[in-house]
């Protein structure tokens, strides 16, 4: 579902500032994978996820996804293929319009558009259902301006908007970084139902490494640009962070010193 072969990044090339973001990276992910990404500040996680987005070109190498060669595309031409959700739970959702009218946005998102704006019956019907399975009382309020939703809410709302039209690839870019634990714990319950219920394949990117451990069926760790591991299987089922940090020891050849992932 997704082919990243041997990509390169650099920032401010040839000035003072001049960053190596990606170096070689490549992973591949099989359709249905729920693949959770950590590593610390400035290991290339985010950068990962806008070169597969297409925020910027990448200097080299390749993406496929789902059998589409996307490397030259712009991003409004790969949106097509992709869902996402960001850290801001002021993205995603257009604030000063009704919690339907952003649902009818995100369902005919690469559709052909006429004059017919309108909302019909049935969609409100099907609106109501698919808020109902979120338990936050959004089912009720379908009228009501997202503005005017807390940011656990939002969040949720903008999670099933990225996965109305099942995307060939979710990007989950640290959605719940900005919530309260609680709040937090919840927004994560209702991505692993989505995401299993529609069969989806995911990358979530993550500061939090039981987080990391706890979801997804796999679990990749980026230092510098590039994978030093990647851990899967019976041996992610049973993975602890002690155990997560002793590995990261070994492959980065020195202890973890985040304090934001250490602390998460």
């Amino acid at each position: 579902m997704l082919k990243i072969d041997n990509i390169y990044k650099t920032f401010n090339i040839g000035t003072i500032n001049e960053k190596h973001a990606l170096n070689g990276l490549s992973l591949h992910l099989q359709p249905g994978d729920f693949v959770t990404v950590i590593g610390g500040n400035g290991a290339g996680k985010s950068t990962m996820l806008n070169a597969i987005s297409g925020v910027w070109p990448i200097d080299s190498g390749s993406i496929v996804i789902n059998g589409n060669d996307v490397t030259a595309l712009p991003e409004y031409k790969r949106a097509i293929h992709l869902g996402r959700v960001f850290q801001d739970p002021m993205l995603g959702s257009a604030a000063n319009m009704q919690i339907q009218e952003n649902l009818a946005l995100a369902l005919r998102r690469g559709k052909k558009r006429t004059l017919r704006w309108g909302i019909t019956a049935q969609e409100r019907e099907q609106y109501h259902d698919l808020l109902k399975t979120l338990d936050l009382g959004l089912e009720d309020r379908l009228t009501s301006k997202v503005g005017l939703l807390s940011g656990g809410q939002r969040q949720a709302l903008t999670l099933l908007m990225a996965t109305l039209t099942k995307p060939d690839l979710l990007l989950l870019d640290e959605h719940t970084a900005a919530l309260d634990p609680k709040t937090a714990a919840k927004v994560l319950e209702i991505s692993d139902r989505i995401i299993a219920e529609n069969k989806l394949t995911a990358l979530m990117v993550t500061h939090n490494m039981h987080d990391a451990i706890t979801h997804g069926n796999r679990l990749i760790m980026l230092k510098d640009g590039r994978i030093i591991l990647d851990i899967a299987g019976e041996e992610k089922k049973h993975l602890t962070v002690e155990d997560l940090l002793a590995k990261f020891a070994i492959a980065a050849g020195e202890e973890m010193a985040n304090d934001r992932m250490l602390l998460g």
